[in-house]
């Protein structure tokens, strides 16, 4: 990639960090961390004339991030995140990352870009630093009115990206940085992002996406300058370059020994799944080369091997030819929750699968080729359901089949069945399984069910006791007594008292006076169309900014 060594500079910066200045600030952090910055000091050395690296604040799959600052030549000192992009990242990706922070990045709840350097194959891209808190710190804690802030920015932050043709393909709580006290947002990490067939982003155009044709990016390597010869489009280098498959495991830098998550941003993730959930299911070869006549024979003999959990996804397209399985050669599991070893054989099906497990849609799940920007629709309603139920992660699955299953445990699945034949697919499970009512699940989950039931009953026990005023019978008559039938307090007094002694009951009313209790019908309306299992009818950001629920909130 023929990229200079400063580009994009934004706002004057000098050139006046010391050594000493460095080591000042390494005294306050671990040795391993120490060790890292030293390291990309050395890749990069023109960082030590700009940036005295603070601390390292995140580490993901393809890149990590540090907290520097430099000094301008106002004389202000300024905050900056630092994103080390991996040495294996493709050129391309690179660049076309770049494109999509200087495109779109800047405004709308998007974060922009300041700087790049470039020393060889090692690329920082510098940001604006962001203060902000962890998602699962603040969860538990959030007003339903921050949670429609939250989510009225968050959308946000979507219209503008899908406006120009972007499909982030991440949207998660840990890409989208939350300023509590100064109610700032910014949407990052464009390392996985796709183009629409319309982008306006042009590298977009040119990224190989998982599964797709090479033919563009052979065309097209001209457009952002660099000289790709063509080894290196052979499948060694292509199945290397993909960013949105896992990193094969080599001998690297000790910059890069540390390899962890995508989150790259701080964000205490309880998502930690294993490393190869991405592989998806493998393609079980014959020990040995058989004729077709032979294999007809044997198929009668050998036994239906059930598939990985409850859930089957059988493509419409499966009956076709491929270059392992001769086309008259056809199998019995067809529509059965089952997979023969014909079909084992068979091609696996390729479809872009980029992004974090427990938040990837439907479409994804079941290998459709045709992806659309409502992958990150449904993304952002798994994050609304997160913070409507006060649970994170909701979904946490270790293979595709399972997140499946999870999905429709909670919306149906004749539901999923029926969406997956709209976009050329058939799911199958074993047991039907109904939807759940949206409400119920998230109140239940959050507590709040429970204390609305508590709450009618001690009403009623207030309201039957006010009744009793005309009575001829005394108050103490309706109190409630011990096993040892002495006289307790009334129940009016209770009902003030418990509040008061009840633990529980104060965190209740905290879960009241944070408005838990009053969530609009329209709420769960909106997470219902997010959670659309058809992409086609999923709701669009543009239309969900213009939900009910964000009645009176300006665009």
């Amino acid at each position: 990639m023929e990229m200079a060594t400063q580009v994009l500079l934004k706002e004057n910066i000098t050139c006046s960090h010391s050594k000493d200045d460095q080591h000042e600030s390494s005294n306050n952090i671990s040795s391993t961390v120490q060790k890292d910055i030293q390291n990309l000091y050395e890749a990069v050395p023109h960082l030590s004339r700009i940036f005295q690296i603070k601390d390292k604040i995140g580490e993901g799959t393809f890149s990590s991030v540090y907290l520097a600052t430099a000094t301008l030549k106002s004389g202000k000192e300024d905050l900056f995140a630092l994103k080390h992009l991996i040495p294996t990242s493709h050129p391309v990706r690179i660049a076309a990352e770049l494109q999509c922070l200087t495109v779109a990045g800047g405004r709308e709840n998007v974060m922009g870009v300041t700087y790049c350097l470039r020393k060889d194959d090692h690329v920082v891209i510098v940001m604006p630093y962001v203060e902000h808190e962890s998602f699962v710190d603040i969860l538990r804690s959030m007003s339903f009115e921050e949670v429609q802030q939250y989510m009225f920015n968050l959308l946000k932050a979507l219209k503008h990206i899908h406006h120009f043709g972007i499909i982030h393909r991440d949207i998660k709580p840990s890409n989208f940085l939350y300023n509590r006290k100064q109610m700032k947002y910014a949407l990052v990490d464009f390392g996985l992002a796709q183009g629409t067939p319309n982008t306006t982003v042009e590298l977009l155009k040119v990224v190989k996406a998982e599964g797709q044709p090479s033919k563009c990016l052979k065309n097209k390597s001209h457009a952002f300058g660099s000289k790709i010869p063509p080894a290196s489009t052979s499948s060694k280098d292509a199945s290397r370059n993909q960013s949105i498959k896992p990193p094969v495991k080599r001998s690297l830098s000790p910059l890069l020994q540390k390899n962890s998550k995508r989150s790259v941003f701080g964000e205490k993730s309880l998502n930690s799944l294993n490393s190869n959930d991405g592989s998806g299911s493998k393609v079980v070869k014959p020990s040995k080369t058989i004729s077709v006549q032979s294999r007809k024979i044997a198929l009668p003999k050998r036994k239906m091997v059930p598939v990985k959990g409850s859930v089957s996804t059988v493509s419409s397209q499966s009956q076709k030819s491929s270059s392992q399985c001769p086309i008259n050669l056809t199998c019995d599991c067809y529509m059965t929750d089952r997979v023969c070893n014909i079909c084992l054989s068979r091609r696996q099906q390729v479809a872009p699968r980029a992004g974090t497990p427990g938040f990837r849609a439907p479409e994804v799940l079941t290998k459709c080729p045709n992806q659309t920007t409502a992958i990150d629709m449904w993304s952002a309603g798994v994050i609304f359901l997160s913070l409507l139920s006060g649970r994170y992660p909701f979904f946490k699955a270790s293979d595709d089949l399972v997140a499946l299953a999870q999905i429709m445990a909670i919306r149906g699945s004749k539901e999923l069945s029926k969406a997956a034949k709209t976009f050329g697919k058939c799911v199958l499970c074993s047991k039907e399984i109904p939807a759940k009512n949206l409400r119920t699940v998230c109140e239940k989950l959050r507590g709040i069910h429970t204390f609305k039931e508590n709450n009618c009953e001690r009403d009623d026990i207030s309201r039957n006791l006010n009744d009793t005023q005309n009575s001829p019978y005394s108050k103490e008559e309706y109190c409630f007594k011990s096993s040892s039938e002495e006289p307790q307090h009334t129940v009016v007094k209770e009902v003030q008292q418990d509040f008061q002694k009840d633990p529980e009951t104060t965190k209740k009313m905290s879960t009241v006076a944070k408005g838990w209790d009053r969530v609009p019908d329209t709420t769960y309306d909106l997470l219902d169309k997010l959670l659309d299992m058809n992409p086609a009818t999923r709701i669009t950001a543009s239309e969900a900014l213009l939900h009910p629920l964000f009645a009176g909130l300006q665009l």
